[in-house]
């Protein structure tokens, strides 16, 4: 119960952020937004290093590292950029087709055995997408696709995490995620910097940063005091609260279409996670 509290707290933490990026990139450049975000993930990993010492950046794949933080910019590089232009529930309701694209990848480069069932739902859930999106009808925004870029970026992420939770502890993993993902958005910030004009902007930046901390932070403890076959479905709870911060500061609802589609990926991803996790209780099981 302690795990399911945290992660839902952690939804609820990361919709506020997403809301005040969005509401940031109406005057600064999403690369700053982004950097001010994940700047707050560095704050937790120095607390972490603080916590643990030197021992915490002790890896046995650094590249590997290295290649999840440069994912995980990318990734929320790309849901800034979209979020500027399309409502935040329309983002996070075609966000949610990672658990699908994670399902893919686990069988290209995994070589993981996917059942026909999870296959089904994969094909569910990208009908489901298209009906969000409905290219062609001029409905959504071109820049809904970056949400896709980023959602791949994500999934791809979580199949680096697989390949290293062998190896590294999940800390390790999000120190290494911290640094290089900062690093990473450093390097072009100069370029497009614009020095906060006034204390709203100010505020949100810090709040962006400040949040973005607390919820991983809470993100991790949740994955500490419960299994997270267990608390992952509590972060479709996303899209709860994004329809309520998009009505509530930017007065944006999804249309009929858009929820008919976002309730389809939401079963199908739910659906998904619950055959992944009877895959995962099976293979334990042959082993033992």
């Amino acid at each position: 119960m302690r795990g399911l509290a945290l992660m839902a707290l952690a939804m609820f933490i990361f919709s506020a952020v997403d809301t005040q990026a969005k509401f940031l990139t109406q005057t600064l450049h999403p690369v700053q937004v982004t950097w001010t975000r994940q700047l707050g993930l560095f704050a937790a990993m120095l607390f972490l290093l603080a916590r643990h010492g030197p021992s915490l950046l002790k890896t046995s794949h650094p590249y590997l590292q290295l290649f999840r933080g440069f994912l995980a910019a990318v990734s929320a590089l790309c849901f800034i950029v979209a979020v500027s232009f399309v409502p935040l529930a329309d983002a996070v309701s075609i966000s949610f087709i990672a658990p699908f694209v994670v399902t893919l990848l686990s069988a290209l480069v995994l070589r993981e055995t996917v059942g026909i069932r999870r296959w089904v739902a994969v094909t569910i859930g990208f009908i489901g997408t298209l009906i969000v999106i409905r290219p062609g009808l001029g409905v959504v925004h071109p820049a809904i696709f970056f949400v896709i870029l980023a959602a791949a970026a994500f999934a791809l992420r979580q199949i680096v995490s697989r390949a290293l939770a062998n190896s590294d502890r999940t800390i390790t993993t999000v120190a290494y995620t911290a640094l290089a993902s900062v690093v990473l958005l450093t390097l072009p910030l100069p370029f497009v910097w614009q020095t906060p004009t006034t204390g709203v902007e100010f505020l949100l930046m810090l709040g962006v940063a400040v949040l973005a901390g607390a919820g991983e932070f809470t993100l991790i403890k949740a994955l500490e005091v419960g299994q997270a076959a267990v608390v992952a479905p509590v972060q479709y709870s996303l899209l709860i609260w994004s329809t309520f911060y998009g009505w509530l500061v930017f007065n944006q609802l999804p249309d009929f279409w858009t929820w008919i589609g976002a309730l389809i990926i939401v079963a199908t991803g739910l659906y998904t996670l619950h055959r992944e996790r009877l895959a995962a209780k099976a293979a334990k099981a042959r082993a033992a």
